[in-house]
């Protein structure tokens, strides 16, 4: 989508001197137009989702929604902190994230309707009652399509376990699946050094041709969509520099955290750390080379109740390796420029039970509040949406659902939501039912 400022002016070489000079004492002077001009005939930047998932549940209330006067089993050790943002405070095992609230938006008292390790309305919106939807990574690629050699969406998850099922496209196609930048997907990268070489990939991709025709329409559609776009990317020097991590300065890697924080204890199961902030980088390489949509799960957040829990000892280890993190990433989109082009989205699938098991300790499920983070995106920031209860257990007043955030997202893409996508019987499908943007962000 191309956005112009205002419209390009046309000017006739028969113009009278006084008919010009007036529109100068209008405000409107020669260097203005062509000000004007210039900035017409650029299209400004697309822009893109930094989608951060804490996949487990991250306990809102020990992190961003602390309740210091609340009964001691609901409370929690971890002290509240002030932040940039008058009035605001979050964890103490968070202060660079405090620094710079008042660049951030953070949403309190969001519903689920999950009450499990399911991540259908984290990537779709929509919980597993409405079927399986396609991921919204995919919903982009099919609604937005794509003008260059870089994938539209990107997830660095590997394909390891289950959670592999809710970042599928499903019907909208497996031209726009995500592209994973791991194993033969990377090598497949590596630069052409011979025309043989590039010979062969393309009779490679060629060969997609000769594939059974019994397959149905959509699944040849998605063929050779990505047939095209394979081998665009294959040839691309863009592309490769942008999946090559090497090509940053050390310094920049260790300002995200990586490898920091590696901590062992010993309590009933070891407990280890070794934080990556790899993902956090290689997002912002991403976005920054022109994918619309980057997604990354970090961590392990599901901490319950049990002899083999303690969830203020783990989060004690992981929240100052987030935070790092967190602030790295939007130091650096700020630093580039980027910062109303990409919008950085931070949450998890659902919250934490208010009160604490008194064996772990541990906190359990909650789909009735929880809490997200976002930054930049050309969104209202410096804000807090939402307010719980003084338990934090349930939002005061309204709800804030998921479709209320990927409604957001959606707006932010581009993506009109009122759209539909016809599943594999044919039935067009919403990509919403509830398609209300957060309003207080616009």
């Amino acid at each position: 989508m191309l956005f112009h400022h205002g419209r390009p002016q046309t000017f006739c070489d028969g113009l009278p001197r006084r008919d010009f000079l007036r529109l100068g004492l209008g405000g409107l002077t020669l260097s203005t137009l062509l000000r004007q001009e210039a900035r017409a005939a650029i299209p400004r930047r697309k822009k893109s989702v930094i989608y951060i998932i804490l996949d487990g549940g991250p306990s809102h209330i020990d992190m961003y929604d602390l309740k210091p006067d609340a009964p001691a089993e609901v409370r929690g050790p971890f002290r509240p902190i002030a932040t940039s943002l008058t009035g605001v405070r979050i964890c103490e095992h968070m202060p660079m994230q405090a620094r710079i609230m008042d660049r951030l938006a953070l949403l309190r008292g969001v519903q689920s309707v999950e009450n499990d390790h399911f991540l259908s309305e984290v990537y779709s919106g929509l919980p597993r009652t409405a079927g399986k939807r396609p991921a919204f990574g995919s919903v982009t690629s099919r609604l937005l399509g794509n003008t260059s050699a870089m994938p539209t969406y990107v997830s660095l998850n590997r394909e390891t376990d289950d959670r592999f099922e809710f970042e599928k496209p499903h019907y909208a196609g497996s031209g726009h699946a995500p592209f994973r930048p791991f194993g033969s997907a990377v090598e497949d990268l590596a630069p052409v050094k011979s025309l043989d070489r590039l010979s062969d990939r393309k009779r490679l991709l060629s060969a997609f041709d000769t594939i059974r025709r019994d397959l149905d329409a959509g699944r040849l559609a998605g063929i050779d969509h990505f047939q095209a776009q394979a081998l665009d990317m294959i040839t691309s020097p863009k592309v490769r520099d942008a999946f090559d991590i090497g090509k940053e300065p050390g310094r920049v890697l260790e300002a995200y955290g990586h490898r920091a924080g590696k901590t062992t204890h010993q309590t009933a199961k070891q407990l280890l750390y070794d934080w990556d902030a790899r993902p956090f980088l290689m997002a912002r390489r991403l976005v920054e080379a022109g994918v619309r949509v980057v997604t990354l799960r970090v961590g392990s957040w599901d901490h319950h109740s049990g002899a083999q829990s303690d969830i203020f000892l783990s989060l004690k280890l992981m929240l100052p390796l987030l935070d790092r993190s967190i602030y790295a990433l939007v130091e650096d989109l700020r630093a580039r420029g980027l910062t109303d082009d990409v919008l950085v989205v931070v949450l998890g699938e659902f919250g934490r039970t208010p009160k604490i098991s008194p064996l772990g300790p541990g906190r359990e499920h909650w789909a009735d509040a929880g809490c997200a983070l976002m930054c930049g995106g050309g969104l209202k920031m410096g804000q807090v949406i939402g307010e719980t209860d003084a338990r934090a257990e349930r939002a005061r007043v309204g709800t804030m659902s998921f479709q209320n955030i990927m409604a957001t997202i959606y707006r932010v893409l581009g993506v009109d939501t009122r759209e539909m996508i016809a599943d594999f019987n044919g039935r067009p499908q919403h990509i919403l039912t509830d398609r209300e943007p957060i309003r207080e962000l616009s």
